[in-house]
């Protein structure tokens, strides 16, 4: 039997639960483009070309740091957008954007998005919903990345990952892992070693599959399930009440 995250999303999860004809609207000023792995789509402090609507890739959210490495604290996936600083009139990109997971997005110009934006009370609020759990996953990444330990926190990324890549398998490396969460190689060469002795996940040249997910959940910090309530409590609630109005 094919597993529940085998099956790529037909859509953006934000543009799906807009009432119809805002999401209609915004999907004809779109077009659908491939996302290349390792591909970056903003550096910081640079302006924003586009904004993305991921329906099949994910994207890294990367901080610098004063010796030119990078740290992961957040992530982008069909459930999401990039560009959501336009909401708030600032055209600058916060973070480096990396594309982690290879496939497709709906890319829109940034002047197309700011009319349909203010055109659109749904897609405003909508959006600022989405603000609001976009902040809140880099504040709980900030607290994860400093009281949590290494295991516990490859866990959470694994599963985040797993979410948006919408498959058991995925491919990363050590040295990416290692980078993306701020740790040493060895350090995520240890936990991985741990995940896969306790046959949570199976790791072989670069690629990861997640063998028992109720696991892995249970071998994470809190943290992931806290982001999860949060979204579905905030935009969940929010797509109930648009269709509600259709």
């Amino acid at each position: 039997m094919p597993s529940i995250h085998a099956v790529l999303p037909a859509t953006n999860r934000l543009l799906a639960n807009l009432p119809g004809k805002d999401s209609e609207q915004l999907r004809a000023n779109c077009e659908l483009i491939e996302l290349e792995f390792d591909e970056v789509l903003y550096r910081t402090g640079e302006p924003i070309p586009h904004v993305y609507f991921p329906t099949g890739g994910f994207v890294s959210l990367v901080t610098s740091i004063d010796d030119g490495s990078g740290l992961e604290v957040g992530l982008v996936g069909n459930e999401g957008m990039l560009g959501i600083t336009l909401i708030l009139g600032v055209n600058v990109a916060p973070f480096q954007a990396h594309v982690q997971g290879a496939g497709s997005t709906l890319r829109m110009t940034v002047p197309v998005f700011l009319y349909e934006l203010d055109r659109s009370p749904a897609l405003q609020q909508a959006l600022k919903h989405y603000l609001y759990v976009l902040m809140s996953q880099l504040a709980q990444t900030a607290a994860c990345n400093r009281f949590h330990v290494v295991e516990a926190r490859l866990a959470r990324w694994l599963l985040m990952t797993q979410d948006r890549a919408h498959s058991d398998s995925f491919h990363v490396t050590h040295i990416f892992l290692a980078y993306m969460l701020g740790v040493r190689r060895v350090g995520i060469t240890k936990a991985a070693n741990s995940l896969q002795q306790q046959k949570l996940i199976r790791y072989r040249r670069g690629e990861v599959t997640v063998l028992d997910r109720a696991g892995l959940e249970a071998a994470s910090c809190g943290c992931y399930r806290d982001e999860k309530k949060i979204y579905e409590r905030i935009l969940g609630s929010q797509a109930i009440k648009n269709q509600s109005n259709l």
